[in-house]
Formats: structure tokens, C-alpha cells, sequence
């Protein structure tokens, strides 16, 4: 493979996409290691940035990262809602920036398809805020915007939380504003993505079966590793914004400690919308598949060994080892 030298040339990123619990982790932490001069992952998880959320995340642990330094995780009080694409697309472009500058590869290991799509386009902006018509807004009961948004735009309330009053609001302001739906402009600008010439895509395709399967394989381990513990001690000591209350696993556990829920049919909902999560994941990934510069594997019976081996023959080409 060839290697970085002198000042016109710099290391492409590599962007790992795949579904949940389909050993994204793993290979990028392989790949670090192995590729020539080393690199160092960038974590594209919207839940991973907060402090505490580890098991429930699949926070990769110290003896998962295997020395390699990990970028944009634990970098948000999960008590506080405010943690942005904006922000995150900023400081990611701030670490790859750094990892350059050192002569290795930044890694970026994707879990969050707006964060993804962000590193890919840039950020999906939407129309500038107007003070007066968020200032009327605000004046609104919950339950009297719930059922505006419910209204004008059905597709963002089955996506916004009802207790995420600053989600709904923007939707509100943006259908005001445009005389358009959030959810439609955010259509038209996910259907069809973009590429950038210093990325190099790596998919993991796997059979959806198999995904179901690992998927709850992996929340079984994450309920045997004290998730229900982490939950509980992340509302003792500070409690959960709604942001980080909504991540998959959080909201059911939160329930339960809260309200009493079942035990077991909170673990049943976690699976559930865990598999949901898979489904449009799945949706998802096939767009990323007409990304230029990408390889797609299928991981299914093969060893890390032999997934990294396919992706640095991949990149060991003149055209993807090196930008000019």
C-alpha cells in the first residue's frame, strides 16, 4: 500500500456503515491497527456522544477499542438536549482534521444516518428561524401543538416523541416558513446521496435474518451486562434528557424504573425496536449503496481477519490509498 508523503497528499476517510450489531466496531478497530501507519476512529452515533450511556449504546469498551484512540465519544451530558448534527458534523471534520495531520487514517464508524449523511453532504439546514412565529409557538400548550404537528405533518409526529417539545416546534416553524412539510424536505434531500471524493465507503450487507438474530443476541448481553443498573444510575445521579431518554433501550428502561413497567415486556420492547431500527436501517443502507468510492461485503461466515484483508486490498489501489 502505498504511504503518506509529502504535503499534496492526504489519507481518505474511511466510513464503515451497516446495520446495528452488525461488527461495525470490531473492523474499524482491526482496520487501525492493521493499515499501514495506523489510524484512529470517529464514532457517527448520536447516543454514544453522551456521558454514562455505554451498555445501552454498545459503547465499545477499553478492551474492545484495543488501544485506539476513539473520537466523539463522551463528549455530552446526557441531562441536557442540545447535542446537534451541527455539532457533531463540526467537531468530526475537527478530529479527521488532526488525525491527518498526523500522517494516519481517520476511521469513521457510522451508526446515525443524519450523521452519516452530514459527513457525506453536509447538514441539512432547513429555512433560518423566525423569533415571532417561534416566540407564538412557544406560547402553545403541548397538547395543542402535538395535535397541529399530528395534523399538518403526520409523518414527522410518528417521528418526533410527544414530549419533545423542541422537535415539534421546529417542524411547525419550518411547515410555516416553507408552506412545505419538515418530513418532505427532508425527503427530497435524502433521496439521493452524494458522495465526496476524500471518503471510501465500506458496507456491511447482511442477510436480514441473520441481523434479527445478532440484534437480539445483542440485547440479551446488554441486559446481562447491567443495562438495567446503567439506566438506573444515570436518573439517580442526573437523570435523562428527552434526547438521550429516546435512544433505543433508554425509554423502555426509564419506564420501568419510573412507572413501574413489566420487567420483561420492557426487554421485549427493546428487541422490538431494535429489529424497527434494522428495518430502516435496511432502507437506509441501500441508498449508501450507489455512494462512488464504496465496497459493500457480505460478513456472513467470514472472519475479521478476512473482512480486513478485503478492505485493505481494497484501498491498497493508487486511486483510493491516497487523495491529490
Amino acid at each position: 500500500m502505498n504511504s503518506q508523503s509529502g504535503h499534496s497528499t492526504q489519507r481518505p476517510i474511511i466510513l464503515i456503515v451497516g446495520p446495528t450489531a452488525g461488527g461495525k466496531t470490531s473492523l474499524s478497530v482491526d482496520l487501525a491497527i492493521r493499515l499501514p501507519g495506523g489510524g484512529e476512529c470517529i464514532s457517527a452515533d448520536s447516543m454514544q456522544v453522551y456521558r454514562g450511556m455505554d451498555i445501552g449504546t454498545a459503547k465499545p469498551t477499553h478492551e474492545e477499542r484495543r488501544g485506539v484512540p476513539h473520537h466523539l465519544l463522551d463528549v455530552a451530558d446526557p441531562s441536557t438536549d442540545g447535542f446537534t448534527v451541527a455539532e457533531w458534523r463540526d467537531r468530526a471534520d475537527e478530529a479527521v482534521a488532526d488525525i491527518r495531520s498526523r500522517g494516519l487514517w481517520p476511521i469513521v464508524v457510522g451508526g446515525t444516518n443524519l450523521y452519516v449523511r452530514a459527513l457525506l453532504e453536509g447538514v441539512f439546514e432547513g429555512p433560518a428561524a423566525d423569533p415571532a412565529i417561534r416566540a407564538e409557538l412557544e406560547g402553545l400548550e403541548p397538547g395543542k401543538l402535538r395535535s397541529m404537528l399530528e395534523e399538518l405533518d403526520p409523518e414527522s409526529a410518528d417521528r418526533i416523541h410527544p414530549n419533545d417539545r423542541r422537535r415539534t416546534i421546529r417542524a411547525l416553524e419550518v411547515h410555516q416558513l416553507s408552506g412545505e412539510t419538515l418530513s418532505s424536505q427532508q425527503r427530497q434531500w435524502s433521496e439521493v446521496i452524494q458522495g465526496r471524493s476524500d471518503v471510501r465507503l465500506v458496507g456491511l450487507d447482511w442477510p436480514v435474518a441473520e441481523v434479527n438474530r445478532r440484534m437480539n443476541a445483542r440485547v440479551k448481553d446488554m441486559v446481562k451486562a447491567g443495562f438495567l443498573d446503567e439506566v438506573r444510575g444515570l436518573i439517580a445521579n442526573q437523570g435523562l434528557g428527552r434526547q438521550a431518554r429516546e435512544a433505543v433501550g433508554y425509554r423502555e428502561m426509564a419506564d420501568h424504573i419510573q412507572e413501574g413497567a413489566d420487567f420483561d415486556q420492557a426487554v421485549e420492547q427493546v428487541r422490538i425496536r431494535t429489529r424497527r431500527l434494522g428495518k430502516q436501517q435496511r432502507t437506509w443502507l441501500r441508498r449508501l449503496k450507489l455512494v462512488p468510492n464504496s465496497l459493500w461485503l457480505q460478513p456472513e461466515g467470514l472472519s475479521l481477519d478476512a473482512l480486513s484483508e478485503k478492505v485493505i486490498d481494497w484501498l491498497s489501489s493508487a486511486e483510493n490509498s491516497k487523495i491529490v
